[in-house]
């Protein structure tokens, strides 16, 4: 039995690699940052749910996700890897990526595993424009706006889904009524403004932030408004996934409702279109 081990925020191309190999995958429900650097913890690409389904979908028959918790944080190395014969007692081999580490701080590479009696293939980096493919490098990009990049990289749209929530009906009362989307992973890693975005609704424009020129909302946190282009269904579902395809501009503050209904006309055309503008510094 072939094992892939890591965390795999983002499913992308480079955990791709490495999943392709594996009957089993070992990951965490949290990531590790929150254990041992809570202050520095990521935005994750994606909730641990759309991540175990995203690893089932490539096709590993089992996936084992544990809690990272302090005690697995202080764990010595060869207590981690006889851990892992307990789990998998038909294990083979293990696949991970160069920079996997385990163990307490740290210490456990690849050759650890393999002075312990493990056969271990460690699978290179994909790369793309020359460099490796990491999460880091989405949630770079993400927060660029610069959801082309993002999707060359996680090999698919970047998507996020969400319970609709009730609001103010401040888009309606404007003529561009939007269903209001309180995303399951929270504060979403992306840059606050206007998208073009696919839902199974079907094509729409979406909003990311505060919508500040509408004033007092009806939530203090950001929230993904998605104005669909056909009429949404009466009554709208409970939960709606939105997949972003293209960034249109930042959000920002308008003098006049007026004026935010002009672009929002504009912003609607460059959705059905697939037309965008170039990504400048946000103001919101």
């Amino acid at each position: 039995m072939n094992l892939a081990v890591g965390f795999f925020d983002g499913v992308h191309l480079g955990h791709q690699r490495i999943l392709a190999h594996a009957d089993a995958a070992l990951t965490f429900t949290n990531h590790p940052a929150t254990v041992f650097a809570p202050d520095r913890a990521p935005r994750l690409l994606m909730t641990a749910e759309e991540r175990l389904a995203a690893i089932s979908a490539l096709g590993v028959g089992r996936v084992v996700a544990c809690d990272f918790t302090p005690a697995l944080a202080d764990q010595p190395a060869h207590a981690f890897a006889d851990s892992l014969r307990q789990e998998f007692p038909d294990l083979d081999t293990v696949f991970c990526g160069p920079n996997w580490t385990f163990g307490a701080g740290g210490t456990g590479t690849a050759d650890t595993l393999r002075a312990l009696g493990f056969n271990v293939t460690v699978v290179p980096f994909a790369t793309w424009r020359g460099e490796p493919v990491s999460s880091t490098r989405i949630r770079v990009a993400l927060g660029e706006g610069d959801v082309s990049a993002a999707a060359a990289m996680l090999g698919r749209p970047y998507a996020a889904s969400g319970h609709i929530v009730p609001g103010k009906g401040a888009g309606r009362t404007i003529g561009f009524p939007t269903l209001n989307v309180m995303p399951a992973l929270g504060d979403l890693p992306l840059a606050r403004g206007v998208y073009a975005v696919d839902t199974p609704l079907g094509r729409g424009l979406a909003n990311w932030g505060v919508a500040p020129t509408m004033g007092d909302r009806a939530w203090p946190e950001p929230v993904l408004e998605v104005h669909l282009l056909a009429a949404p269904p009466t009554p709208p579902p409970a939960t709606l996934r939105v997949t972003f395809t293209a960034f249109i501009r930042p959000e920002r503050t308008f003098a006049t409702v007026a004026e935010l209904q002009a672009q929002i006309a504009r912003d609607k055309q460059s959705a059905a279109t697939g037309s965008t503008t170039e990504f400048v510094a946000a103001v919101w």
